[in-house]
């Protein structure tokens, strides 16, 4: 049996009925030049805009995205700190193209290696990174690639962690935004993504300064991300993403002409977005979102918080009338759950209308309680007894 509490809220929306959700696309091609190109709201995963969103092509540096997302689920995980030494092998010393001339047996920090990775798009950096955490770029890229198919990014296959030209190394615009969207979860990434200008080995004899590749950082409000790419196969191609208020979106564009084209199509895409939409917010990060019972759970229950903030995207102007949220959960739900194990789902209406769905995992781990715990909780029940 289902169970199911409802919530209402003054807003409105008709858009994103689920992660695949498509606004009314423009009457103009926002991106003319570009290849490929499209638009996403980062917290619905609604798409604004698109052209030729699933053509595979070579993503260049933009590879770096997956590359920092790793990194920064490593260091979620525990499993390196910002602070740990990085040291440099010959072999990620060797890559060619843009660097930050790390030399054989040279240590850097992990926080040096991710900002030379994310403002200078540095691919001895990226090897580097890669033999930290995986001990090899081979086996580092087997982890892009399950990560890849874990984030339902069906139409991409990375050969290399920097995008380097390699063949059977391709993406789509489409998962570019996908794994851009997951990245920006992590939002201490902006702290490097951001910042127009630094140094590395300020102190030393030889310091290094570094400008950001993504100049948007500089010159367009709100932009603070997040990664460009060009090769000679791939053209000039850039994931950038921008937030005003709470509305934060993804413009992802390839096979551009040049840097200057780049840039003003992007530009042209976040105005668009900026101007025609806003992101209500229906339970803030953090909020409660309900209590759940679990059967024969050494926890009778799970207090559930939200891990995000969850929203509806909007035109503006739009009404704010008829809205209104469940959370929906098997009355029989039962222990053990494993922690991240899909337990219910918010429903998000309008009137009658499903405007999207989002999946609730569960927290935390609950075993199974012991016969004795359950024999207590049953007595407590029948003699008003703890």
């Amino acid at each position: 049996m289902l169970i199911a509490l409802s919530f209402s809220t003054a807003a409105s929306a008709s858009i994103g009925a689920d992660e695949a959700a498509t606004a009314q696309a423009p009457a103009v091609d926002l991106a003319p030049n570009a290849r490929s190109a499209i638009l996403m709201d980062a917290d619905t995963g609604t798409v604004i805009f698109e052209k030729n969103k699933a053509e595979k092509l070579p993503p260049a540096s933009i590879t770096k995205i997956m590359t920092m997302l790793l990194i920064m689920e490593a260091l979620d995980a525990g499993k390196i700190k910002f602070d740990d030494p990085v040291t440099t092998s010959e072999y990620a010393a060797s890559m060619g193209g843009s660097q930050i001339f790390l030399e054989v047996g040279e240590t850097m920090t992990v926080r040096e290696m991710l900002k030379g990775i994310a403002m200078a798009s540095g691919n001895d950096a990226s090897v580097a990174m890669a033999e930290k955490i995986a001990g090899s770029e081979a086996a580092f890229v087997q982890m892009m690639n399950e990560r890849a198919k874990e984030l339902g990014m069906n139409n991409t296959n990375f050969v290399n962690v920097n995008g380097l030209p390699a063949d059977n190394h391709y993406t789509t615009a489409e998962d570019i935004a996908i794994m851009s969207r997951e990245l920006m979860k992590h939002e201490e990434i902006t702290s490097f993504t951001s910042v127009y200008q630094d140094y590395l080995r300020k102190d030393s004899e030889k310091p290094f300064w570094l400008v950001n590749t993504n100049k948007l950082v500089r010159f367009y409000s709100g932009a603070d991300g997040l990664k460009t790419g060009y090769t000679s196969e791939a053209k000039f191609c850039l994931s950038a993403t921008a937030k005003r208020d709470n509305f934060r979106v993804i413009a992802v564009v390839l096979g551009e002409p040049d840097t200057k084209t780049r840039n003003a199509e992007v530009t042209a895409l976040f105005d668009y977005a900026f101007a025609q939409f806003q992101n209500h917010i229906l339970i803030k990060d953090g909020d409660p979102i309900g209590t759940i019972r679990v059967e024969k759970g050494q926890q009778p229950y799970i207090e559930l918080k939200a891990d995000h903030q969850y929203s509806v995207l909007l035109r503006k102007g739009e009404s704010t009338n008829d809205i209104r949220y469940e959370l929906t959960y098997d009355e029989n739900l039962k222990a053990p759950i494993a922690i991240g194990q899909r337990i219910g789902k918010i429903v998000v209406y309008k009137g009658d209308g499903v405007l999207r769905e989002y999946d609730i995992e569960s927290p935390v781990d609950i075993q199974t309680a012991s016969w004795w715990t359950i024999l207590k909780r049953t007595a407590s029940k029948l003699f008003l007894i703890e």
